[in-house]
């Protein structure tokens, strides 16, 4: 299966209808990244951009996917990119140690 980035622009302020959906958004994320169809989630530290790592069939099922988030709306834009390689230490073996 294919593996997309999502790069979410986040909104300048947060008003009390976001402040209010964040506990809903991240329980959806929970369950996603539980599914393994979210394999990261990340917000910049200024919390203006994400970026959400996404198993799917193609980019129009990621985005229907995007679409449901809770915070969806207020999002003012949404960009998806195809990755040709997807590389990542939680994604090896674990190290083996001899006790």
């Amino acid at each position: 299966m294919p593996t997309f980035v999502v790069t979410l622009s986040l909104p300048d302020t947060y008003d009390e209808e976001f402040i209010a959906l964040i506990p809903r958004h991240r329980d959806f994320i929970n369950r996603l990244l539980n599914e393994k169809v979210v394999e990261v989630y990340a917000i910049s530290s200024d919390r203006s951009r994400g970026w959400v790592t996404m198993n799917g069939d193609d980019a129009a099922a990621v985005q229907a996917v995007v679409e449901q988030f809770p915070l969806y709306h207020f999002f003012k834009g949404v960009e998806i990119d195809e990755l040709f390689i997807f590389d990542s230490t939680a994604s090896r073996f674990p190290l083996i140690s001899i006790n």
